[in-house]
């Protein structure tokens, strides 16, 4: 969650009311904000004293102090809602011309100006860190938008363009630097620059750059890199331009919503924006940025279906009021809404109910039984895990270990001998090579848990039974889960007898009924397991009181028969299934494999000793 600093003092010159520190947090909590510190508190003697309030993600219009401000302002009935108003444009007036190359890397744009404006130090800092915090949260470290500011008066008057051009093409003077470059040396120069190096990938790899020129040819900005040191804005600048460059449409208006509302207030005439004409090459033509409130419907059945207070369709116009929306009554049941600009966190109207929640108070909504009685009860599988999870740690001694789901690619199929078959749930975007696709077997994990605890003494036995994921076109979220119990045996010989020994531990405990090993052939695809030392697990469930009849594989790949008891009526497995309502599968299915681990594996894993290795789909057991 997003924290924002704000100078004691100041904060509550600007709120028009002096809270102590219990009180303000009280403020914080009864909003949904949260306190994180007060400097007077917890540091006196460092001065000036600063509070840091952490603010939800979504509510872009609380991330700096005069968004915070205004809204409590309002909350407390201290303020009505600001006015903002866009001038109309006039011809002479600023227009941005976008070039069709744009297109390529950076197609959309908006701007505006912020006339006559009076920086303070607190002001100025303010104005800073809010881009910074739209950066990195609403703008996805500026993939999606960027946002350049611009000391107007430093521009030639006319015209602006905003063109993509090759690297090479590209010359000026970077902000706080003395010296030109091109755009291609400006990469080399950023590269190690601890701010700006995460991104030159954005545009690194394009061929043309995005670059805005005013009416004179001189470079205003690179974004979403560095602007001109020429247009820096400083303390003493009165004129701003700002400008916002994106690969999406929505997120840019509400960038540029949020960046000219939240700091208008300091302009001579406050809550006044002059736009900016965007004119595109192929015809296009609009006025930035809007302001436009936008309007909801909000029914007070609605409300009381979710809050039970009964209130009035005049109560909930206040409370809407006190939250900045503009409300009236429009028939019965029904309540228009004018939503303002800086309030894109609204997109339902569940969300005006929430407001509705916050202003009135939600330790104040009433406490009532539910109308329907329920009783908890653990899902089955998650039953049969703790079960597992049981039998194996407590009674057999193994020690459980909890990798984390994600994986390489590499790791959950080539590492272990596997061909990448495309049944892995694979990440969109993901940070690193190490986590690229949702496991299909917990077995990479526990290897790697094992390479990471080297050096503690033979044997190792470490256990897993936790989910596993693939891709299922059938499901409706096109995935599904499976949970797994996985086991590693290390020592300086395999001793396949011991996970050979849990396996039959396990399913004796459950009272799963027949299963057999099939030895794996040694043309196989799967290279897990060293040739005629792997099988796969065939599972037969048992008829209610049967004798069953279990074939089982010694070390050696011989095939014994074992007889067993009849199996309980009050098995856990039966009960689970009672529990379940589901008829019993009666053909033989594959739930798992065994064996002695390939040398190649361990390789792969880094991993000095041979392995036995166990895998099963406990679900299947359901």
């Amino acid at each position: 969650m997003p924290t924002v600093t704000c100078e004691r003092d100041l904060f509550f010159d600007a709120l028009g009311k002096k809270l102590d520190h219990d009180g303000f947090d009280e403020l914080c909590f009864q909003y949904g904000l949260e306190l994180d510190e007060d400097t007077s508190i917890t540091a006196p003697d460092e001065k000036p004293h600063k509070l840091k309030i952490e603010v939800a993600a979504n509510r872009y219009d609380l991330l700096c102090h005069e968004g915070i401000v205004r809204a409590l302002r309002l909350y407390l009935g201290l303020a009505q809602p600001p006015p903002y108003r866009v001038l109309p444009w006039r011809e002479g007036g600023m227009t941005v011309h976008v070039s069709k190359e744009v297109a390529q890397i950076r197609p959309f744009f908006a701007g505006a100006i912020l006339r006559n404006i009076r920086f303070t130090e607190a002001s100025y800092a303010s104005f800073i860190d809010l881009q910074d915090k739209l950066h990195m949260n609403l703008a996805r470290r500026r993939t999606l938008v960027a946002i350049g500011t611009h000391d107007l008066d430093s521009m030639a008057p006319g015209d602006v363009t905003y063109e993509a051009l090759p690297p090479k093409q590209i010359r000026f003077v970077p902000l706080n630097k003395d010296r030109e470059y091109d755009a291609e040396q400006l990469m080399e120069l950023y590269e190690t620059d601890r701010h700006l190096s995460r991104y030159l990938p954005i545009i690194r790899s394009s061929p043309v750059y995005p670059i805005i020129y005013d009416s004179s040819r001189q470079v205003c900005s690179m974004p979403p890199i560095i602007n001109s040191d020429k247009t820096k804005i400083t303390l003493n600048t009165r004129n701003v331009f700002i400008d916002t460059t994106a690969t999406d449409a929505t997120k840019l208006g509400f960038v540029i919503d949020t960046i000219v509302t939240m700091f208008s207030e300091h302009c001579a005439e406050p809550f006044v924006v002059e736009p900016v004409r965007v004119v595109y090459a192929d015809g296009r033509d609009e006025v930035t940025p809007r302001l436009e409130p936008r309007p909801f419907t909000i029914r007070p059945s609605y409300v009381d279906s979710y809050t039970a207070l009964g209130l009035s369709a005049e109560q909930i116009v206040g409370l809407l009021a006190k939250m900045g929306h503009h409300a009236t009554p429009a028939g019965p049941d029904r309540i228009d809404v004018l939503v303002p600009p800086t309030r894109h966190d609204i997109l339902h109207e569940a969300d005006l109910v929430e407001d509705v929640a916050v202003a009135y108070g939600f330790d104040n909504l009433k406490r009532t039984f539910p109308t329907t009685n329920t009783v908890a009860a653990a899902l089955p599988i998650n039953k049969l895990g703790d079960l597992v999870r049981s039998e194996c740690a407590a009674q057999a001694g193994w020690v459980e270990a909890l990798p984390l789901i994600l994986c390489s690619r590499d790791e959950n199929f080539a590492h272990m001998g596997r061909k990448d078959d495309g049944s892995a749930v694979e990440l969109a975007n993901p940070k690193t090579q190490e986590y690229q696709v949702v496991r299909t077997s917990v077995l990479p994990g526990l290897l790697k848990t094992l390479r990471e605890n080297r050096m503690h003494a033979l044997p190792i036995r470490v256990f897993e039974c936790s989910d596993v994921a693939f891709q299922d076109p059938q499901a409706e979220r096109r995935s599904r889960n499976e949970r797994h119990l996985g086991a590693v045996y290390c020592a300086r010989n395999a001793r396949f007898e011991v996970v050979h020994g849990l396996l039959d531990r396990v399913m004796r405990m459950l009272g799963a009924g027949a299963y057999r090993l099939d030895p794996i052939a040694a043309d196989s695809d799967v290279k897990t397991f060293l040739p005629g030392r792997g099988a796969r697990i065939m599972y037969t469930p048992p008829a209610d009181g049967a004798t069953t009849e279990a074939r089982l594989m010694d070390s050696d790949g011989a095939a014994t028969a074992a007889e067993r008891k009849p199996e309980s009526s009050s098995s856990p497995l039966q009960t689970l299934k009672s529990a379940l309502g589901s008829a019993l599968p009666s053909r033989e299915v594959e739930i798992g494999v065994i064996g002695v681990l390939h040398p190649s594996v361990l390789a792969a894993f880094d991993i000095s000793y041979p392995c036995s290795a166990l895998e099963l789909n406990v679900q299947a057991l359901l």
